[in-house]
């Protein structure tokens, strides 16, 4: 699949999974670049957003498997992963797959399962596999995590582990509609009998693996390189910061400013792909200071200091 078709395809999809989410394009495409650039996608808003929603509606259109965890406080690491369950019959024991296995996992309101739990999720997001009692078994592919989060100001949740919210590639909000897309929501339900909304797949037959492919294709050049590198760095530097963005994170953006690309049409980056990505990739992996959480110091203003402060190479198309 070429950057063309690529395109096209995910703009597709967009399309479709708009026909059932009420919610700005740049969010919808935000997390269209989650999945192009292998990631896992954080969605984080009051209940009632859609979040939910637009999980599903992105499984539907792409024609994947879908499997949604419910996290409460009492569910435990083997309830996700699965366990070896004792046959009678053969006297052995067998493995019984988890609800992680699926092409898209929706970890529904994962900030009220306590940290262990939520820990079960690490080695699935990172390396596309489970361990369980020491065996080891690949999950499908392609394999995308979508979360969705309460504000931690909500009662009954957990903070996020460091480590965790690291492995998140994007994270995003949709917010509240405007008046006219409100409206619409409302319009849209007076013309079905069901509450949710549903949508087909825009094609039975997409090869997600093949349109991931293509963001690979997309050229980078040295001086963007260079760019991405000093940003993620010159977040380490800011004195609200705890900790900065991690390698990992630098390497997040430079997967998302690809897959930003592709999403526009382009077979090289700019500079306004980078910043572009930059809120949603690594506004989330910046851990303020105990004094810049007491001031409620926002750490999308830390990414919007830091890219007016880098400069910016000239690039020519």
């Amino acid at each position: 699949m070429d950057i063309d078709e690529a395109s096209e395809t995910v703009e597709a999809v967009i399309d479709t999974v708009a026909e059932a989410v009420i919610a700005d394009r740049d969010f919808l495409e935000t997390v269209a670049m989650g999945l192009l650039a292998r990631g896992h996608v954080m969605l984080e808003d009051v209940p009632g957003t859609g979040k939910t929603l637009t999980a599903r509606s992105f499984a539907t259109a792409l024609g994947l498997d879908f499997s949604r965890i419910q996290f409460t406080p009492d569910l435990l690491p083997n309830d996700i992963t699965g366990t070896h369950i004792y046959d009678e019959r053969t006297k052995t024991f067998e493995f019984t797959e988890g609800p992680i296995f699926a092409n898209i996992v929706l970890a529904d309101e994962i900030n009220r399962a306590p940290p262990k739990t939520q820990a079960a999720l690490l080695e699935a997001m990172e390396e596309g596999q489970v361990t369980v009692a020491g065996e080891t078994f690949d999950l499908p592919k392609p394999f995308f995590v979508i979360s969705t989060m309460n504000p931690v100001e909500q009662e009954g949740v957990f903070p996020l582990p460091e480590a965790q919210l690291d492995r998140f590639t994007v994270k995003a909000s949709l917010g509240y509609p405007d008046l006219d897309g409100e409206v619409t929501l409302l319009r849209r339900r007076a013309g079905r009998d069901e509450q949710s909304p549903t949508i087909a797949a825009y094609d039975e037959h997409l090869d997600v693996k093949a349109l991931r492919r293509a963001a690979e294709q997309v050229h980078v050049d040295d001086d963007l390189l260079e760019y991405i590198a000093r940003v993620g760095r010159e977040t380490r530097n800011r004195p609200e910061a705890r900790i900065g963005v991690s390698p990992r994170g630098t390497q997040r953006l430079f997967e998302a400013a690809r897959a930003r690309a592709v999403i526009v049409g382009r077979d090289y980056v700019t500079p306004d792909d980078i910043k572009w990505a930059a809120p949603s990739v690594i506004g989330h992996r910046i851990i303020l200071t105990a004094d810049a959480r007491v001031q409620s110091v926002d750490p999308l203003n830390i990414v919007e200091e830091v890219l007016e402060r880098v400069p910016v190479p000239t690039v020519e198309a």
